[in-house]
């Protein structure tokens, strides 16, 4: 072969691989599929990444980067329901983690506290009444409470509290806006940033008139 001779067609076709054609054929005796086994049958198949049962590759690897997984918020969830219930609370009084700790509804103090609105088939209404303090609480769960003439305090989770969220306002909208908020005009955060805004111009405005 010349140079004058390669084209653009050159190595495009391939003759095929014609197996079972005996030892002379130059892919041995068993076609290349070794002695006996599954993979000398038809129909078998390999596993991407499949090294025979050894460790594959991918797992042999180190594990790097970074997630988010640590910093996920796990609660105790506590149904109403199951409140009422209980012995120790059946007069009403005050809900917090460490009386249902106490009375046996939560594990311990490892994890946040959220109350659901789960009730018993005709329960009706509420009415004994609580004071509740929790973490978090479903507004239905509030409702009930608030409506037997009730009381309840959210804390907030530590995501909450980062943002500035108030759980206990009927705005919780975040007060303390992260750079992503603020980059993203058409993010949710805009009404909550025209708010700040509008809120650092008031107390701008009060101390200007003190000094007056």
């Amino acid at each position: 072969m010349m140079i004058h001779d390669i084209t653009a067609q050159a190595g495009a076709f391939k003759k095929r691989k014609r197996v079972g054609r005996g030892e002379g054929s130059g892919h041995g005796k068993q076609s290349g599929r070794g002695n006996k086994g599954a993979g000398s049958r038809s129909g078998t198949s390999a596993k991407k990444g499949f090294e025979g049962g050894q460790m594959r590759y991918f797992r042999r690897l180190a594990k790097f980067g970074f997630t988010n997984a640590p910093f996920k918020t796990e609660f105790w969830t506590v149904n109403l329901g199951d409140i009422i219930s209980h012995p120790a609370f059946a007069k009403g009084g005050e809900v917090s983690l460490a009386t249902l700790i106490k009375a046996g509804l939560v594990r311990d103090d490892s994890r946040e506290l959220k109350i659901l609105a789960g009730m018993p088939k005709n329960a009706g209404s509420l009415k004994a009444k609580f004071t509740i303090t929790a973490n978090r609480m479903s507004d239905t769960a509030r409702k009930i409470v608030t409506d037997a003439g009730g009381s309840v305090t959210e804390t907030g989770t530590r995501r909450d509290k980062v943002r500035g969220v108030d759980r206990n306002s009927d705005d919780r909208s975040p007060k303390n806006l992260t750079k992503k908020l603020k980059r993203n005009k058409d993010s949710k955060g805009k009404a909550a940033i025209a708010a700040a805004k509008a809120e650092r111009e008031a107390k701008a405005g009060k101390a200007d008139a003190k000094k007056k």
